[in-house]
């Protein structure tokens, strides 16, 4: 099961004179993720370093941003890979204090500092949601808009023209039985029509 982030949580650690600024946080998309990564260029233009991963939308990246290859980024990254994390971007800040770390030193590093952050957060299952499109006589919406409320159904969409048309989004273990269930309902004389 994969998992999401209540909110962002941050670390700090010290590591041989060097500043290790973690934060774990939900993020959208990559464009979401590179405007906080921007922004946290902004507010720290003293730091060396500015890493991140993103794990979000299906799609995964790491930036090592001038450390070695491999040594924050990825390490980074597999962190969230390992916690089953979805819908984050983890960054850390890295204030050189003149100490080199060496390859293994810089894993441990940025490791540390996304492993800390994610002790403090709270992991909130990821349910997916599957979008469904359905149209029925007007005599039956006042049914479908109660069946809708009852299941906790997100209503995203309603048009009136020779029927009315609803999209709507459940999660997807409880999709097939909610369509069956509306179908029963309406007495076979609701359409399900695709995308």
């Amino acid at each position: 099961m994969s998992f999401t982030l209540a909110g962002p949580v941050h670390s700090d650690l010290l590591i041989k004179k060097s500043r290790f600024i973690g934060c774990v946080q939900p993020v959208a998309d990559r464009a979401a993720a590179l405007a906080v990564v921007a922004s946290l260029r902004a507010e720290h233009p003293a730091a060396a370093h500015v890493c991140w991963a993103l794990m979000a939308g299906g799609q995964s990246a790491a930036n090592d941003d001038g450390e070695p290859g491999g040594t924050a980024g990825r390490p980074m990254l597999e962190v969230l890979r390992h916690q089953q994390v979805e819908g984050a971007l983890a960054t850390v800040v890295r204030y050189f204090g003149g100490v080199k770390l060496g390859a293994g030193g810089l894993v441990r590093a940025y490791t540390d500092a996304v492993a800390q952050a994610l002790l403090g957060t709270t992991l909130v299952p990821l349910v997916r949601l599957r979008s469904v499109r359905c149209t029925v006589a007007y005599a039956l919406e006042g049914l479908v808009r109660r069946e809708l409320a009852a299941a906790g159904a997100v209503l995203e969409s309603v048009a009136h023209g020779d029927d009315v048309a609803f999209a709507f989004s459940l999660p997807e273990p409880d999709a097939d039985a909610f369509i069956a269930r509306l179908g029963d309902a309406a007495q076979g004389r609701a359409a399900w029509p695709r995308e």
